[in-house]
C-alpha cells in the first residue's frame, strides 16, 4: 500500500519518526510503501532517493537502507 503521509515504524532496536528517518539518509521524505501484513516498509520515496528498506536479519527485526539516485546524470 502506496502512503505519501509517513507512518512511523519500528524495528527490534530503533522507532523511525519522520525526524530521525531523514536525519538518517539526510533527505527529505515523500512518499513510502508496505507490502502486505507488513509493518516496515520496503521502499522509501525522498527528494534525491529512492531508498530499499533491507532486513540485515531473518531473526532480528534490524534493518538498514540503500540509497539508489533518483535522477542520476549520465554523460
Amino acid at each position: 500500500m502506496m502512503q505519501c503521509d509517513w507512518k512511523t515504524f519500528s524495528t527490534d532496536s530503533e522507532t523511525y519518526t519522520l525526524e530521525t528517518f531523514e536525519t538518517a539518509v539526510g533527505d527529505e521524505f515523500e512518499a513510502m510503501i508496505f507490502k502486505e501484513n507488513e509493518q516496515i516498509p520496503s521502499y522509501i520515496w525522498t527528494v534525491n532517493f529512492v531508498i530499499i528498506v533491507k532486513r540485515s536479519s531473518k531473526v532480528l527485526t534490524d534493518i538498514y537502507f540503500e540509497k539508489i539516485p533518483r535522477n542520476p546524470v549520465c554523460d
